[in-house]
């Protein structure tokens, strides 16, 4: 976890733990990190012998992540025996065999001893070497037990940090039981098994819709194992809520860019003949002219869907034009103010109505300057590049290709 996961709201917890005891440290940053590691796991006892760079040390500072409440209280001693003399439990931690006759134990029963003996009323500590060379022989030679971790033999080495958390970890483990600082929160009931039972009749009716339970003789175990995929889940009811509308949306068809579905051409033909006739002599802010306009824009064809991503991906009309977009009382398919470029896309069988309102409309934008393109939707959905070929020949006419 990051420093992202430090929750400022939430009080630490106050522990009863072991000393932590760093043995000439020679960088400032390693006391810090040290430091930040105790910090993870609820430690705040650290003594420090004879830091090479002095104390205090501003790269431990930095390095310690918001663990100052740890460094303000940091003891120095210029000896390991004076600061090991109040204890009656040291362990010492080494990566090497130092042929010593006492315990070697793995951090995890270390510390358990640790949390037995600090339960009586004892005083533990854990001595950790210097980033080069660790620990010397007469230094182990003051400890009860010996800590080493299992770790690949062959690249043993620990950074000083590392090694706390280790420990550290183990030790809040030990204490904690475990326990984990959130799980995953309970947003709703579990669900029932009519609800479940509901959605899988459901799942079967549209399945059964589009012939996926085949061959005949395969669907009783088919089903078997779609239910179990559902059960293992223990789904809640938002789940089961949610699913069902997601074979619903699937059953029922694709959705527009915002509400509503897709038009083929013949439906978008009558919508616009009904927005022509309703429009002529109207005001534009008509609820009827309005309603009709909405319901053309939440509902685009095909070719308006797939000029529409053309227009907005391709590097060379990418945020110059806009989609049904009131110009004056018009309202164009689409319309680049930059470029003074209007988009009239057009059905086969188009109305008279139809075809007048659109000449209305190109007189208008004409007469203030704009130039009109007309695309064929049959166009547009068989041939896209060559009409987006046509609109960037009519771009660079205005002089500001991009």
């Amino acid at each position: 976890m990051t420093g992202s996961g430090t929750d400022r709201s939430k009080a630490g917890l106050s522990l009863e733990g072991p000393v932590v005891i760093l043995v000439e440290p020679q960088l400032g940053e390693n006391i810090g990190m040290a430091a930040r590691a105790m910090g993870n796991f609820a430690l705040t006892r650290l003594r420090i012998v004879n830091p090479r760079d002095g104390w205090p040390n501003v790269s431990a500072r930095r390095a310690a992540a918001g663990a100052d409440h740890i460094l303000e209280r940091v003891e120095l001693f210029d000896t390991v025996e004076q600061a090991v003399a109040d204890l009656d439990l040291l362990f010492a931690t080494s990566a090497r065999a130092h042929d010593q006759a006492k315990p070697v134990v793995g951090p995890e029963a270390a510390t358990t001893e640790i949390a037995g003996h600090i339960a009586s009323g004892g005083k533990a500590g854990i001595l950790f070497g210097r980033e080069r060379w660790g620990l010397t022989n007469e230094e182990v030679a003051l400890a009860n037990r010996i800590v080493t971790f299992p770790v690949n033999p062959g690249f043993a080495s620990l950074n000083l940090a590392q090694a706390v958390l280790l420990v550290g970890y183990e030790w809040f483990k030990q204490m904690t039981r475990g326990g984990l600082p959130h799980g995953m929160p309970e947003r709703s009931e579990r669900a029932s098994q009519h609800q479940i039972q509901a959605f899988f009749e459901n799942l079967v009716r549209e399945l059964d819709k589009v012939e996926f339970l085949r061959p005949a003789e395969k669907r009783d175990t088919m089903l078997v194992n779609l239910r179990n995929i559902f059960t293992r889940m223990e789904p809640t009811k938002q789940d089961m809520h949610t699913l069902h509308g997601v074979v619903m949306a699937i059953a029922e068809g694709r959705k527009g860019p915002a509400k509503g579905g897709v038009l083929d051409g013949e439906q978008a033909t009558r919508l616009r003949a009904l927005l022509a006739e309703h429009g002529q002599g109207a005001p534009p802010e008509s609820g009827m002219v309005r309603g009709l306009a909405r319901l053309l824009r939440r509902n685009p064809t095909d070719a308006e869907r797939l000029l529409w991503q053309a227009l907005t991906r391709d590097r060379r009309f990418a945020g110059q034009f806009k989609r049904q977009t009131p110009v004056g009382r018009h309202i164009p398919d689409f319309v680049s103010f930059v470029h003074r470029i209007a988009i009239e896309l057009s059905n086969v069988g188009e109305s008279e109505t139809i075809l007048i309102d659109r000449a209305a409309r190109r007189a208008w934008l004409e007469a203030r300057d704009y130039r009109v393109i007309e695309m064929q939707a049959a166009d547009v959905e068989r041939d896209l590049a060559a009409e987006l070929e046509r609109l960037q020949a009519m771009v660079s006419q205005s002089g500001s290709v991009s």
